[in-house]
């Protein structure tokens, strides 16, 4: 599909409603009573999270590809929620020739939110501290065993798993942030190269081909070590094509509404590239083509500055706090030592000069807040708004 028809596919189907990083049910709550309206989608409530939250189930379409995503496993991972909704927009827009043909041709299962718990809180744990992503063995908490009924009930062609990731990820070794990031999960120890892998990993390359038109040189490979607790690997190993995103960082968009542009448009390509290409595998190669994700960004780095009498540069990274029912980012001294192998989203450039935190009662070191400081007589703010 044109990057034209889906910037104006996107821009047409936002949903308003939705927007920052703190989304749950409360906020999802009006959209679904809007769609049982629709006489074209089914929700249906699987059961409830183990704080007795309802977890639901949106049906759209009547085709024979089954195609079932999740998203919100993790709480605090909502950027693929918002884009969700984006998409189901588009699914039901009136006079929508493409649309109509991929509810032909498909039938969607959506699980808007997995963990209505972990949303509320906006932690990647559930209500009893369990992490979903962990627990695909012995699914002790209620969602994995709604997950669990959904996937043997449905047997999906290809399964969609909704993840967000931190701000440390490059992609590959470059100073370009890994904005999105996919993976095909592993099915065994040995990491085999599976038909079903290989599926996973053509529609991959078809939606990294669309977004290098968006973000070139931005989207990268997730790190495909085995664990068979997690859901993806456990999809694999069951021989169910599955593709892991992960929303990641877009320059100055901590509220992650230019990334959720981009995985509306992962989306869209996905399912129309399922829809409209007989997608067997044999096009994976050029997944390996994609940079796999490398830990090598902070939030900020103060380069350069004298402290104790050193010459250090200082990371900074924000750890996300709910206050007030919104996010705060919170600026944490992570690292004191030489940087030069690390990015940051944000860098200050100290000139040597000597470094006091604003709060003088509050030192310069690793694991303190650094909420403003000075290097001589300039003062600095670490606030995410200046990025």
């Amino acid at each position: 599909m044109h990057t034209d028809t889906l910037s104006a596919f996107f821009k047409k189907n936002k949903e308003a409603s939705l927007s920052g990083r703190y989304i749950h049910l409360s906020h999802i709550a009006p959209l679904l009573e809007k769609l049982k309206s629709k006489t074209a989608i089914t929700i249906t409530t699987l059961g409830s999270s183990e704080n007795n939250a309802p977890i639901d189930l949106i049906t759209l379409g009547t085709g024979s590809k089954k195609l079932l995503f999740w998203s919100q496993m993790h709480g605090n991972e909502s950027t693929t929620t918002k884009a969700i909704f984006d998409f189901i927009n588009t699914l039901i827009a009136p006079d929508n020739e493409w649309a109509t043909t991929i509810l032909q041709k498909c039938t969607l299962y959506i699980i808007p939110i997995l963990s209505p718990d972990g949303a509320k809180a906006y932690t990647r744990l559930n209500y009893n501290q369990v992490d979903l992503n962990r627990d695909a063995q012995n699914r002790t908490q209620k969602e994995s065993i709604i997950l669990h009924d959904v996937i043997r009930h449905i047997q999906p062609d290809v399964a969609f798993n909704l993840h967000g990731q931190r701000t440390i990820f490059g992609a590959g070794t470059t100073p370009n942030s890994a904005t999105i990031s996919f993976l095909s999960p592993a099915g065994d120890a040995e990491r085999t190269i599976t038909p079903c892998r290989k599926v996973g990993m053509e529609i991959i390359s078809a939606m990294n081909t669309v977004l290098q038109q968006y973000i070139p040189n931005a989207v990268g490979r997730y790190d495909d070590g085995f664990n068979l607790n997690c859901v993806g690997d456990t999809l694999t190993n069951m021989g169910i094509p599955t593709i892991l995103f992960e929303a990641g960082h877009y320059p100055a968009d901590y509220d992650r509404e230019k990334t959720r542009a981009f995985i509306y448009y992962s989306l869209v390509t996905a399912v129309d590239y399922i829809t409209h290409t007989p997608t067997i595998g044999n096009k994976y190669e050029d997944y390996f083509e994609i940079p796999e994700n490398e830990k090598c960004f902070y939030d900020i780095i103060i380069r350069d500055v004298v402290l104790n009498g050193k010459n250090v540069d200082i990371a900074i990274q924000y750890i996300e706090e709910l206050s007030e029912n919104d996010i705060k980012f919170v600026p944490m001294i992570e690292k004191i030592e030489d940087l030069r192998k690390f990015y940051a989203h944000r860098e200050i450039i100290g000139n040597k000069r000597p470094i006091q935190n604003e709060n003088v009662t509050v030192e310069v070191v690793s694991g303190n807040k650094l909420l403003k400081f000075r290097l001589n007589d300039e003062l600095f703010s670490t606030d995410v708004r200046k990025n």
